[in-house]
């Protein structure tokens, strides 16, 4: 851990996305959480898919961030989770985004969360969906409403 390290502020954001159909009407919801600061952020899309939601929660939350923080980052969305913690993301950048002869989908999004990546120091965790974490239900409620706007 170096200087730079000791003076970034620690920051927990929570994020989920929701879809109506696959594809179809689409929510995010994210919570940041700063010491006792709390901020909540949703947004959505006309037609979209679950995983761009789940995907644009996380850059929007990374994104209002002012200066390069430390961040844990849950999300109920294996797609985001393990596509960063299990390297697949960092192979898919090298081969240019294509995997298996076709691009990779949501390539834009994953762009930007590499790019947000660099700038913070973010761990991502798994959290079970529906379950037992109030900021992760919340995000949920954010982006079900969300996407009920596009109805």
């Amino acid at each position: 851990m170096g200087i730079e390290d000791l003076e970034r502020k620690k920051v927990t954001i929570y994020t989920d996305g929701a879809c109506s159909g696959n594809p179809g009407p689409g929510g995010w919801g994210a919570i940041l959480r700063y010491g006792d600061a709390m901020k909540e952020l949703s947004g959505g899309e006309a037609h979209t898919t679950n995983n761009r939601m789940e995907l644009l929660g996380a850059i929007t939350a990374l994104s209002a961030l002012k200066t390069a923080c430390s961040v844990e980052l849950y999300s109920d969305s294996k797609y985001l989770v393990d596509s960063i913690n299990k390297g697949w993301v960092y192979a898919w950048e090298k081969l240019g985004f294509r995997k298996k002869g076709k691009d990779v989908p949501n390539t834009d999004l994953w762009k930007e969360i590499l790019r947000l990546t660099r700038i913070h120091d973010v761990t991502f965790i798994w959290v079970k969906g529906h379950a037992e974490n109030e900021f992760n239900n919340r995000c949920d409620e954010l982006a079900v409403a969300e996407s009920r706007k596009f109805k």
